[in-house]
């Protein structure tokens, strides 16, 4: 079924890259939550990217683990290229190293464990399936 920017409704912007942002969205017809990349074709194009985000969604799409976002569906509009993927609640390991309490920067050793291992379990799926990618 074809699906365009239409049958989302952008929420607040979750993180910002070279060649555009990530935001938060939501599937009209189902209420289900999504991350979506808009891509900047004009970015792209300029910093020769377009073959990156084309290796980016195969490998989006090929890729099911519950460690590894996924892509749910891609599109184009006038001026983007949009990778809609799956949300991962929690936010991004950068945002929980950087605001940690002054006092005590870093994790303790339980979480440090929890997030290494759930870093470990994403890195072995890709490499059973034959994916090396950034």
């Amino acid at each position: 079924q074809e699906v365009g920017a239409e049958a989302f409704a952008d929420f607040r912007v979750l993180g910002k890259g070279g060649f555009g942002e990530v935001c938060a969205c939501q599937r009209r017809a189902t209420g289900k939550m999504y991350a979506n990349k808009r891509l900047n074709k004009k970015r792209l194009k300029k910093r020769q990217g377009y073959e990156a985000a084309l290796v980016e969604k195969r490998i989006l799409a090929r890729v099911h683990s519950r460690f590894i976002v996924s892509l749910a569906c891609a599109f184009q509009t006038k001026t983007d290229l949009c990778l809609i993927m799956t949300l991962m609640n929690g936010g991004d390991l950068r945002y929980h190293m950087y605001n940690v309490d002054e006092a005590n920067p870093g994790f303790p050793e339980p979480r440090a464990v929890f997030y290494t291992a759930q870093i470990l379990l994403g890195l072995e799926h890709l490499h059973q399936h034959r994916i090396i990618y950034r």
